[in-house]
């Protein structure tokens, strides 16, 4: 499933790059035209979501979810999610990008493969984590349909897991060069941070739990190469 070669050689993209390249930024977290969800309305979704399938619950993460669950998690174990890949293609202009800086967000798209980690929801915490996964992945009416159950390989054989924007709806795609991707990453900047930061911390997770993407391990070294040549702190902004 794994190559650690890559995980002998220290990471490119290191806390001092993503101190470079955090700002302040003053936008507000969501879309302002989202209709946020309400904790009843995601204890609806949850049930949608969740009635018939296996328990406890599995999610699948591949992302921020394995550095930052914010749920109660039971057990955890490798994954591959064969058909699907990583792929920083969701146009930011909010939480970690700007109108005027914008980011990317972190995908499923269809074709080739995804290591990742199967993580349960924890027995007894359903409710409260389900309403957690759910407010944080989803948030708004506009997203509700980001959420899905795809196949996964484990040690225990092939199964299936919740997971989320595989195969994204309702939001604006970009399908730029991996060049022209980590030049978003290193200058975009919003409200929950950087996007050097959202890459440092997920290339960063993936090597230590043995998971090795090429597309992330490229990523964060031309990121690191693009802060290296600013002359000073903060990222300047500007049409990347």
């Amino acid at each position: 499933m794994t190559d650690d070669l890559p995980f002998r050689a220290a990471l490119a993209l290191t806390p001092d790059h993503v101190a470079r390249a955090h700002r302040e930024v003053a936008e507000p977290p969501y879309d302002a035209g989202w209709t946020l969800l309400t904790d009843d309305e995601l204890d609806a979704l949850a049930d949608q979501l969740t009635t018939g399938r296996p328990r406890p619950v599995p999610i699948f993460a591949y992302g921020s979810l394995i550095w930052n669950p914010g749920f109660a998690v039971g057990a955890t174990r490798l994954a591959t999610a064969p058909d699907w890949h990583r792929s920083f293609c969701i146009h930011l202009n909010h939480w970690r990008g700007s109108p005027d800086c914008p980011g990317l967000m972190l995908a499923l798209e269809p074709g080739g493969s995804c290591t990742g980690l199967v993580m349960e929801i924890a027995a007894g915490t359903e409710q409260d984590s389900l309403r957690a996964i759910l407010r944080r992945e989803l948030v708004a009416h506009e997203l509700v349909a980001n959420a899905c159950w795809i196949t996964v390989d484990t040690d225990r054989g092939r199964e299936q897991a919740l997971t989320f924007y595989a195969g994204t709806v309702g939001q604006t795609l970009v399908h730029l060069p991996v060049q022209k991707q980590a030049m978003r990453l290193a200058h975009a900047c919003g409200h929950a941070g950087s996007g050097a930061e959202y890459l440092h911390r997920t290339a960063e997770a993936l090597a230590a739990h043995g998971l090795h993407d090429p597309y992330v391990w490229q990523l964060q070294q031309l990121v690191a190469a693009e802060i290296d040549r600013w002359p000073r702190r903060g990222a300047p902004i500007g049409d990347v």
